[in-house]
């Protein structure tokens, strides 16, 4: 009898709780726990986004690893190997040349010697977060738990010598907060692939960098069998990888679940790897259904629009916002400067986040928040500043944002307009001021955020009597953080209320009214 591919399909198809996966002609890979979905984009199309994240609406990041304790922001770990880049100007500036000082050398620059998660998360919930996103691994191929796949290479065996991912857990848990994880690791064997490379001008013309040593392919990879000139060739982000690689993405990954259990699991990118990023979908879901009694209590986050077209995910935005109301809840991801750690850098003010947040929120979406810590892991002076600033204004205003629901429009002004699909585009966004409104609804009141202060009137043409459609006319307007109503006329065309003199806390950045109708 002759064994065809299409008999070794059918006979995969019956694996169980193992995954026999497609592509290899039936190779077995690691099993995925049993539960209620199988690693096919069918089986995971039935996945719906639980209900807490919906209500949730901003959580805290910490983007943090290796490449944060040299200080000179992301991407270092490869860019230092770029020759001519900035980073790599600086890399031989500061350390030496790369073929005498890698990045395998930098590793125990992450110290963490003044990292208190406790005290952190305290600050993070005073600000407002409802759920925390640790870094597990970035492109550096660096895991930041007691990796059982990569053991030489984490956080436990160098650096801070202790369970970054762990204890970041275990910070968030036991104060009622939802955690999740971030992984980069798909992308890492293309995107290390400089690392291969020499000077081709210098004293050290010729001379390989540290990335090519055997002795170090556990971290840099091994690209025995890729083309003469991967390393020039390789795209940062392509993924073009071999089977090898491929399966031991899908084991670190679900050790990683395995371990710790996050509650989401962030991939930088699409779901990678066919059926292997499938493969870690349908485990995280799976792992989280035996921990909730068979229900799915916990939620994948993808960039890619086609992944989540049906279930399966929840739609990420890295540094970008939707140019409408998105049906289901989506979230943007942003950090209020590099994604590592950079000294010196110019941080996003208060006033810029919450502008962001109340736009997303709007929006149906969440806003996923990165301040990135030093080596040490303590925050810097500024960043202590920007997030007293929204703990201000959220100890204010968090009424209409926690728990709300998108009203019939997002909003109203001049800082509307978005270009669809224009991808990381917050920096295109124009700053909002005192004509810019945006609304939420809940609990049967209307949320206008005024994203400044007017001189001493708001005018809201969106809230005439004879625009609304269904809500009826307005019987009352308050201040959220102040205990007053304020006077207002609603005329046909618009709604006009008068400010008062005084201002509560967080004013500058804006202020929300409570709308009440009769």
């Amino acid at each position: 009898m002759k064994i065809t591919r299409r008999t070794l399909l059918r006979l995969a198809g019956g694996a169980g709780g193992g995954l026999l996966l497609r592509r290899g002609w039936g190779r077995q890979l690691p099993q995925i726990t049993p539960g209620p979905f199988k690693g096919t984009r069918d089986s995971l199309a039935k996945y719906r986004i639980p209900e807490w994240l919906r209500e949730s609406k901003f959580g805290i990041w910490s983007h943090w690893g290796p490449q944060s304790a040299v200080g000179d922001g992301d991407w270092y770990a490869r860019n230092m190997y770029i020759e001519g880049s900035p980073q790599y100007k600086y890399h031989l500036q500061r350390f030496g040349p790369q073929s005498k000082v890698g990045y395998k050398d930098l590793v125990d620059l992450f110290t963490a010697d003044r990292w208190d998660p406790d005290a952190l998360m305290n600050l993070y919930i005073e600000a407002g977060a409802k759920y925390f996103f640790s870094m597990g691994v970035h492109h550096d191929n660096f895991d930041l738990w007691n990796s059982k796949y990569q053991p030489r290479w984490n956080a436990v065996s160098k650096g801070p010598m202790r369970d970054v991912v762990g204890l970041w857990g275990q910070a968030a848990r036991k104060r009622g907060l939802y955690f999740g994880v971030s992984e980069h690791l798909s992308n890492s064997f293309d995107w290390f692939a400089p690392s291969h490379l020499a000077d081709t001008s210098g004293p050290n013309r010729g001379v390989p960098y540290d990335g090519s040593n055997p002795a170090y392919a556990d971290l840099y990879h091994d690209y025995t069998g890729e083309p003469a000139n991967f390393a020039v060739s390789a795209k940062p982000m392509g993924r073009n990888a071999p089977q090898r690689w491929k399966e031991r993405y899908l084991e670190r990954i679900q050790d990683l679940v395995d371990q710790h259990h996050p509650d989401m699991l962030y991939t930088d990118g699409g779901i990678p790897f066919d059926e292997y990023g499938l493969a870690a979908v349908a485990n995280l879901y799976n792992v989280n259904a035996k921990l909730h009694n068979g229900k799915v209590n916990a939620a994948y986050f993808s960039k890619l629009e086609s992944d989540c077209a049906v279930g399966t995910c929840v739609l990420d935005r890295e540094r970008g916002v939707l140019d409408g109301i998105w049906q289901e809840p989506w979230q943007t991801d942003t950090c209020i400067g590099d994604w590592h750690y950079k000294a010196g850098i110019q941080y996003k003010t208060a006033k810029k986040v919450i502008d962001l947040l109340v736009d997303i929120v709007s929006k149906n979406g969440n806003l996923l928040l990165n301040f990135p810590l030093p080596a040490s892991g303590e925050l810097d002076a500024e960043e202590r500043k920007v997030l007293q600033g929204i703990t201000e204004w959220m100890s204010i205003n968090g009424e209409g944002i926690f728990g709300s629901r998108p009203w019939k429009i997002y909003g109203e002004g001049p800082a509307t307009e978005v270009k669809a699909g224009a991808g990381m585009n917050e920096a295109k966004k124009p700053d909002m001021a005192s004509q810019d409104y945006r609304f939420t609804t809940k609990d049967g009141f209307l949320y206008v955020f005024v994203q400044g202060w007017p001189i001493s009137t708001c005018v809201i043409k969106t809230l005439g009597s004879a625009v609304i459609q269904g809500p009826g006319r307005i019987a009352a307007v308050e201040m959220l953080g102040r205990p007053k109503s304020l006077t207002f006329t609603q005329s046909e065309t618009a709604l006009q209320v008068t400010f008062p003199d005084e201002r509560p806390r967080g004013s500058e950045i804006g202020v929300a009214l409570k709308v009440k109708f009769m």
